[in-house]
C-alpha cells in the first residue's frame, strides 16, 4: 500500500463506507478494495482502487469525494468506474478504456472478482458473470 495523506484519507473513507457490507461469501466487503489498492503502483491509482465502489454502492457521492479534496483526475476515473445501469455493460467498459488510471483499476477489479477461489461454491450465475468479466478484460487489454 502506498501511504500518503490522500491515500490515508481514501483508506478511511473506504473503510467507513463499506464497513457493514459483506461479499458473496460473507467476508467483509472492504477486503476487496484493500486488495486492489495493494496492487497499485502510485498514489492516484491507489486512491481510485480504494474508492472505486464507494459512489456506486454507498450513499457517498462523487461530489462528496470532490469536496474531500480528491483531484479531478481521481474524480474523473471514479466517474467512469461508477456504472450507470442504463448504460450497457460493454459500453461502460469501453468508456473506462479511455482513462489509463480507471483502466488499471478496472482490470484489477475484474481479475479479483472473477477469481473462483473467492467463492465457496460456483453457480451457473457465477460462470456467466465470469464470462462477462473475461470479455471485459479482453476489451480493456485489446
Amino acid at each position: 500500500m502506498i501511504y500518503t495523506p490522500m491515500t490515508k484519507k481514501a483508506l478511511k473513507i473506504c473503510f467507513e463506507a463499506h464497513k457493514e457490507q459483506k461479499d458473496k461469501t460473507g467476508l467483509p466487503y472492504v477486503f476487496h478494495p484493500f486488495h486492489l489498492a495493494e496492487q497499485m503502483k502510485d498514489e492516484t491509482t491507489t486512491i481510485i482502487a480504494l474508492l472505486h465502489d464507494v459512489a456506486e454502492d454507498t450513499d457517498i457521492t462523487l461530489d462528496d469525494l470532490r469536496n474531500e479534496g480528491f483531484s479531478d483526475e481521481v474524480i474523473k476515473a471514479l466517474s467512469l468506474l461508477t456504472h450507470d445501469k442504463s448504460v450497457p455493460y460493454m459500453e461502460y467498459i469501453k468508456m473506462i478504456k479511455t482513462d489509463p488510471a480507471a483502466k488499471t483499476v478496472k482490470l484489477a477489479d475484474l481479475r479479483h472478482n472473477s477469481d473462483p477461489a473467492r467463492l465457496d461454491s460456483i453457480t451457473e450465475s457465477d460462470l456467466k458473470r465470469n464470462e462477462k468479466y473475461h470479455q471485459a478484460i479482453k476489451l480493456l487489454e485489446g
